[in-house]
C-alpha cells in the first residue's frame, strides 16, 4: 500500500469512521465541516510517514520546499535508526521506512499538533489545515496534481484550506486535530505493514532475536505487491467507494432522510 493515492483514501476512509465514534471531551467533531476535515487532514497525515524520502508524493507535493524537508527528515531518520539499531540490525544510508514508520513517530506528531493548537489556537489550525489538506489533494487527485503542478496544488489548498478553517467553532478542541494527524500515520503504517517489506512499527524499544528495528508484516503467500494488482484493481477502488459513501452519509441531514425513505417505502428496520 505504498502508493500515494492508497494512502490518502484509507487515511480519508478511516478519518470518516473514527469521526463518526470518537468523543467530544477527546475532540470529536460534530458538524458536517468539522468531520470532512477530520478526514481530510486523517487523508493528508497518511502520507506523512513517507516523508523519509524525495522520491515519495508527500515530498513532491510543495515544490522544491517539501524536497528538501524530505532529505533533511530522510537524514535525520537514517541517523536515528543507526544510533539506536540492535546488534543484528544492518547499518543504513538511507532512512526510508525507518523512523517516521513507527509508533513513536505518530505519537509525538499528534501530541505536537495538539500542543500547537492547544498554544496558538485557530492560527495554528490554518496551518495544521493547509499542510495535510495539501497533501490529501495531492493523494487523492494525484493526476489533477501532476497535471497542473505543485504551484496550483498549493494555491487550490490555501483556498480550501481557508474556507474549512471558517467553518470551525470558535472553541474547536487542539485533541481533535492532534488525533487525526496521529490516525492518519497509524494508518499509513498498517498499509505498509501488509506488504511484504513491512514496517518496524515498534523501534527501537521492543528488541527481539538481536533486532530493535525488526518489521511487522503479514506471511508471504497473503502479503501483497506494493502498486500491484491487488491494491490497483481491487483494494484502491474499493476503499475510494467505500469512503465517498460514508462522506455522502456524514452530510448532516443525510441519514434521517435515507431512514425515511426507507420508512416511507415500508423498508425500515
Amino acid at each position: 500500500m505504498v502508493m500515494g493515492p492508497t494512502h490518502a483514501v484509507s487515511g480519508a476512509l478511516v478519518g470518516l469512521l473514527v469521526a463518526d465514534v470518537l468523543p467530544r471531551e477527546w475532540g470529536g467533531p460534530t458538524s458536517t465541516p468539522e468531520i470532512l476535515a477530520f478526514a481530510g487532514v486523517c487523508a493528508g497525515s497518511a502520507l506523512l510517514p513517507d516523508l523519509d524520502t524525495s522520491q515519495s508524493t508527500v515530498a513532491r507535493s510543495f515544490g522544491p520546499v517539501s524536497q528538501t524537508f524530505a532529505r533533511g527528515v530522510g537524514a535525520v531518520s537514517a541517523a536515528y535508526y543507526n544510533a539506536t539499531r540492535g546488534r543484528k540490525d544492518r547499518k543504513r544510508t538511507g532512512g526510508h521506512r525507518t523512523m517516521t514508520h513507527t509508533a513513536l513517530f505518530a505519537a509525538l506528531l499528534g501530541t505536537g499538533v495538539s500542543v500547537l493548537v492547544a498554544q496558538f489556537g485557530r492560527n495554528a489550525i490554518i496551518g495544521v489545515l493547509f499542510i495535510t489538506l495539501g497533501l490529501a489533494l495531492r493523494g487523492l487527485f494525484g493526476t489533477w496534481a501532476k497535471k497542473y503542478g505543485w504551484f496550483i496544488v498549493t494555491v487550490v489548498t490555501a483556498v480550501l484550506s481557508v474556507l474549512m478553517w471558517t467553518a470551525f467553532p470558535g472553541e474547536v478542541g487542539s485533541t481533535g486535530l492532534g488525533v487525526a494527524v496521529a490516525l492518519g500515520c497509524v494508518t499509513h503504517c498498517l498499509g505498509d505493514a501488509i506488504t511484504k517489506e513491512g514496517i518496524p512499527f515498534l523501534a527501537p524499544f521492543v528488541p527481539w532475536q538481536g533486532k530493535r528495528w525488526w518489521e511487522f508484516k503479514l506471511p508471504s503467500a497473503i502479503s501483497i505487491r506494493a502498486g500491484g494488482p491487488f491494491e490497483v484493481v481491487f483494494l484502491g477502488p474499493a476503499m475510494t467507494l467505500a469512503a465517498i459513501g460514508f462522506a455522502l452519509w456524514s452530510v448532516d441531514g443525510v441519514p434521517g432522510y435515507v431512514f425515511g425513505a426507507l420508512e416511507a417505502s415500508g423498508l425500515s428496520f
